[in-house]
């Protein structure tokens, strides 16, 4: 019978066929730590560092010990390496683990289906029985997405939306991040390149544009897995996708009149069909945070599962969608949003023109100077 094994959540690397049964995350984090001996090639101090302390969390859960003495600079590394960690559960540190060592190795089958399309610092992208993947994997920094990330997001999505071998889409995040949406850092990183503030808002506006743009057009069913807070961009985007799981620990916000900003994604056409006018108007001009159940209830997202168990659950479900004939998958996502094709498209561009207006304004601008400043409050 067709299945898809649920390496297709954790896998860091490109599709690896799976020859065995599937194993639990204790037994594959048992092979990681024997297959990182036969790593050869050196890693970074700061990658040797998270692997013994997702190592220690993982065997040992929270870190209770006291800091090793001020001349001991070795030992206090390593306790802060794991210390840092918190109250990550020991499963979740078993899998971050597991994918760091994944990095290390490298590609195993010569045979992996590999993607035209370059993947970008940030994420991981999979082909895997049917289930194109793609994981925002930028824990230390909430996921959020840089500029490459979007590029390199909007070649995937045009790539397997072609290809046969591409049953539907899964968005999903890496550690307790689902994605804190837009890394502020663009703004940055584009003015130095030395160009007006015009253009750089151009840019940034039509970088936003052609990123929605590529969810509107994708004609297979787009699912998201919402691993944890969505913010932003990444809340706004998942009005458009067909169905969307969320953990209990997630919530879901749109900062944007705090940033000076104005909706995107979609999210004044999408929201309030969804949420009705009132909720939406709480959630996009009020910055109101919904939690995943208030989604839920509203109607923004499809189930909410208990943490413990979320990973599970979604596996079913992926598992259920793989298995049901694709032609009819597409045509029956067609028959559902053909319809409103052309008036997503319309909103985005409303939305995109005045994003790029507000990108140089002077309460945009006042809002990220205040963010890196430490003054700023999503």
């Amino acid at each position: 019978m067709f299945s898809v094994s649920r390496k297709f959540l954790f896998n860091i690397r490109l599709y690896r066929p799976v020859t065995h049964r599937f194993r639990s995350t204790s037994e594959r984090f048992g092979r990681a730590v024997e297959d990182l001996k036969g790593v050869t090639v050196q890693p970074p101090n700061e990658v040797k560092l998270s692997l013994y302390g997702l190592y220690k969390q993982a065997t040992e859960g929270k870190c209770t010990t006291s800091r090793p003495g001020v001349f001991d600079l070795v030992g206090r590394a390593k306790w802060d390496a794991w210390n840092k960690l918190g109250s990550l559960s020991q499963e979740e540190a078993e899998q971050q683990y597991i994918t760091l060592v994944e990095n290390l190795k490298g590609p195993v089958d010569p045979t992996a289906m590999e993607l035209k399309s370059a993947v970008p610092n940030g994420v991981v992208a999979t082909i895997q029985d049917g289930v194109f993947t793609i994981r925002l994997n930028r824990p230390d920094k909430k996921n959020s997405l840089t500029s490459q990330m979007y590029q390199g997001i909007i070649d995937l999505v045009k790539e397997v939306a072609e290809r046969d071998d591409v049953r539907f889409l899964v968005l999903t995040g890496t550690g307790d991040f689902f994605s804190s949406g837009n890394d502020l850092g663009n703004f940055i990183d584009m003015a130095k390149s030395g160009r007006t503030l015009e253009d750089l808002a151009k840019e940034a506006g039509e970088l936003v544009r052609a990123y929605v743009s590529s969810f509107i057009d994708f004609p297979k069913p787009t699912m998201a897995l919402v691993n944890g807070p969505a913010i932003g961009v990444a809340c706004t985007i998942l009005g458009i996708f067909d169905v969307v799981y969320a953990s209990d620990k997630a919530f879901f916000q749109t900062p944007f009149s705090n940033l000076g900003l104005n909706p995107e994604g979609c999210s004044s056409y999408t929201f309030p069909r969804v949420m009705g006018n009132a909720r939406a108007g709480e959630v996009l001009l009020m910055n109101k945070e919904l939690s995943a159940e208030e989604a839920k209830l509203c109607g923004f997202v499809s189930e909410v599962f208990p943490h413990g168990s979320y990973a599970d659950e979604v596996e079913k479900r992926v598992r259920k969608m793989a298995s049901l004939p694709p032609k009819s998958l597409m045509y029956s996502k067609l028959l559902l949003r053909d319809t409103m094709k052309a008036d997503l498209h319309a909103a985005n561009n409303r939305e995109c023109d005045r994003l790029i207006e507000r990108f140089t304004s002077d309460e945009a601008l006042g809002a990220v100077m205040n963010f890196f400043k430490g003054k700023g409050k999503l």
